[in-house]
C-alpha cells in the first residue's frame, strides 16, 4: 500500500487506523526492550563446570580465579591436577578439567653457577598460592588496611545483603549467563562483605566481571562481587560481614550495579535463598 493510499484509508477509518498503529507500537516495543523497560545486555561469561580440555596458566592467574571461571571448587581442581599445599602454580602450567589429571608442576631448580662470575638462571616465579588466610595482606598506600564495618541484618545462616539497592536481576538456574543477582545503586556507594571470610581474589582478570572481589567464607562457600569502580581490599585480607570491600561501579557492565554470586563447592546457587528477606 502506498503512503497516499494508507493516508486515505486511515482518514476514512480512524478507529481501525489507531488500533493498527497501537498494535505496531506494542510489537516494536516488545522486540526492543525487557519487562523492566531497558535493553538487556549480557555482560558476563559465567560457565557451568567444565569437564573437558585444559587451560594454560598465564602470568597473573590465580588458582581461585581459574576455578571460579570454569565452575570448579578450588580444592577439587587442586586435587584433580595433583597440586599440593601451598598450591603454587606457574605460567605455562596446564590445568586439566577432564579425566586425565596432570602431575604437579614443580619449579625447576636454579642452575649452579660454573664460576663466580656466572649468573643464576632465571626461575619462573609462582603465580599464586591459592588461599593465604594466615598471611597478612599487603596493602598499598591507596588501599586502607581496615575499612568501615556497617552493622547489618544477617540471615539464620549468617549472610547479609552486600548492598541495599533495588534488585534488578535474579538468579537463573536454567541459564549459564546469570549465576547470581544484580543490585542497582549509585556510583561510589560501598559494597559490603556478605559474611565473614578471607579475600582470595581481587582484580579484573575474569572477563565480564569488571573489578571483582571473591571471598572465601569456609571450605564450602565463596561469594563474588563484580563491576566495582574501586576495590578496597587485597588478597589474603580477612573481612567481616558488613565491611566495605569495594565501591559500586560499572566496569564490565552496561550500567552502575553490583553483580553478586554465592557458590557452594564451586557451583552457583541462588543468593536469595541465603540472604535475609526484605
Amino acid at each position: 500500500m502506498s503512503l497516499a493510499a494508507f493516508q486515505r484509508w486511515f482518514s476514512s477509518t480512524p478507529a481501525k487506523g489507531l488500533l493498527l498503529f497501537c498494535s505496531l507500537a506494542v510489537t516494536l516495543a516488545g522486540c526492543t526492550s525487557t519487562p523492566g523497560g531497558s535493553a538487556q545486555v549480557v555482560d558476563r561469561s559465567a560457565h557451568p563446570r567444565v569437564t573437558s580440555g585444559q587451560y594454560t596458566v598465564r602470568q597473573g592467574d590465580t588458582l581461585w580465579a581459574i576455578a571460579f571461571r570454569f565452575g570448579w571448587d578450588w580444592q577439587d581442581l587442586a586435587r584433580h591436577n595433583g597440586i599440593a599445599s601451598p598450591y603454587v602454580i606457574y605460567p605455562g602450567q596446564r590445568i586439566r578439567f577432564d579425566g586425565s589429571a596432570s602431575r604437579s608442576v614443580q619449579a625447576p631448580a636454579p642452575a649452579r653457577p660454573s664460576s663466580p662470575a656466572a649468573t643464576q638462571s632465571t626461575v619462573p616465579q609462582p603465580v599464586v598460592r591459592a588461599p593465604a588466610p594466615q598471611q597478612p595482606a599487603v596493602v598499598s598506600p591507596s588501599t586502607p588496611a581496615t575499612t568501615p564495618v556497617t552493622p547489618v541484618a544477617r540471615s539464620a545462616s549468617g549472610w547479609s545483603w552486600p548492598h541495599n539497592g533495588t534488585l534488578i536481576s535474579r538468579f537463573s538456574s536454567n541459564s549459564s549467563l546469570n549465576k547470581g543477582i544484580d543490585i542497582a545503586g549509585e556510583l561510589g556507594q560501598p559494597i559490603l562483605a556478605a559474611s565473614n571470610g578471607t579475600v582470595v581474589y581481587a582484580g579484573s582478570g575474569l572477563r565480564g566481571y569488571g573489578e571483582l572481589v571473591i571471598i572465601k567464607h569456609n571450605d564450602t562457600y565463596v561469594s563474588a562481587y563484580g563491576h566495582n569502580r574501586r576495590l578496597l581490599v587485597r588478597e589474603g585480607q580477612e573481612v567481616k560481614a558488613g565491611q566495605a570491600i569495594a565501591e559500586m561501579g560499572s566496569t564490565g557492565a552496561d550500567r552502575v550495579k553490583l553483580h553478586f554470586e554465592i557458590r557452594r563447592q564451586g557451583k552457583p546457587v541462588d543468593p536469595l535463598q541465603y540472604l535475609p528477606r526484605r
